[in-house]
């Protein structure tokens, strides 16, 4: 996250301007919302998961133990609402 020092609005702004906040967020920078000149709320960027890439493995090592039929393919399956 940003360690800059927050950007600070009213809430009339913050209403008002909304999508140009949502903006700086997604860039790093956290807003503080106040009404009457008192922090009320603070818009800041969501974490990003984190990603195990033990899933991935996992999955993989599964689907190379189906067996399908003849032409089929696993995308068939998956169309097909199938369940191995």
């Amino acid at each position: 996250m940003n360690t800059a020092t927050p950007k600070t609005v009213g809430s009339y702004e913050a209403k008002t301007h909304l999508p140009a906040l949502l903006a700086l967020v997604a860039r790093g920078q956290e807003v503080v919302i106040t009404k009457h000149a008192k922090p009320i709320a603070r818009l800041v960027p969501m974490e990003k998961p984190a990603v195990n890439q033990d899933v991935f493995e996992r999955i993989l090592a599964f689907r190379g133990r189906i067996k399908l039929a003849k032409g089929e393919t696993f995308r068939e399956l998956i169309n097909a609402g199938r369940k191995y």
